[in-house]
């Protein structure tokens, strides 16, 4: 059957005009979000670029295009406005420093890649469980190699988020051997997340988690507590929705 080239550009403008109204209906983004760019390929996949305020935004953006018709895959160039400015070079340096310095990562050798150049920056004499190379590409943290379970894959990508400068983690860390991911796993991520964020008491939130959904509860003193946390939830490779209901003590 020969589809009519009018019906089949019609077709794909209703599609990103669908894609973009579902975006400006998210509260995260607002209906005034202009994607720098948006376009259907003629593949099915929905080209997405732009910035976003955090990652939250983000995947919000993304959770709200998939699950429209019509789109068979997104290709995500949706980057997060970076809390502080910094170089290429001066990125990569602060998150192999917090890769190193983790003592959860010890038996694991850390690499820096610099314009194409691979440098061993930290080895492990007492045995090596894996490694992990750093890239960065215009605020871009590049994560490859190998690492032993999946706590430690996100456990990887959570300390690439939290150096200020970073606008985006391509988390691209192999397990070995392979792990089957599951709500357990999510729920261990967060807790670690937590646990190492000096602005958190872990010992006060609770966590549930259901598929891809996070759900925090508990009490906490302050207001910023409550937001790290659910930021830190956010950040976690794998989950695509927070419920935020932990409550502020008055």
């Amino acid at each position: 059957m020969t589809v009519d080239r009018s019906d089949h550009d019609q077709q794909t403008r209703e599609i990103e005009a669908a894609a973009l109204a579902a975006l400006r209906s998210q509260a995260r983004l607002g209906p005034n979000f202009h994607p720098e760019e948006l376009r259907l390929e003629p593949d099915g996949v929905l080209l997405l670029r732009g910035l976003v305020e955090d990652v939250a935004a983000k995947k919000t953006a993304l959770e709200a295009v998939a699950r429209l018709d019509g789109i068979r895959g997104i290709a995500d160039h949706l980057h997060v406005m970076p809390a502080a400015r910094m170089a290429d070079d001066e990125l990569r340096v602060h998150v192999r420093n917090g890769l190193i310095t983790d003592p959860s990562l010890e038996g694991l050798e850390i690499y820096d890649i610099d314009d194409g150049a691979v440098r061993l920056m930290r080895g492990a004499p007492l045995g090596v469980r894996g490694r992990i190379e750093v890239e960065v590409k215009k605020g871009l943290v590049i994560l490859n190699g190998s690492v032993p379970g999946l706590t430690t894959k996100r456990l990887a990508g959570i300390i690439a988020w939290w150096v200020p400068g970073t606008r985006d983690v391509i988390n691209g860390l192999a397990v070995e051997p392979p792990e089957d991911d599951n709500p357990n796993q999510i729920a261990e991520a967060v807790r670690v997340a937590l646990e190492k964020d000096p602005f958190v008491n872990a010992d006060q939130i609770r966590i549930g988690v259901s598929n891809t959904l996070v759900r925090l509860t508990g009490v906490v003193p302050k207001e910023s507590e409550r937001a790290a946390a659910e930021r830190d939830a956010w950040l976690i490779f794998g989950v695509d929705r927070v419920i935020n209901e932990i409550t502020v003590r008055a």
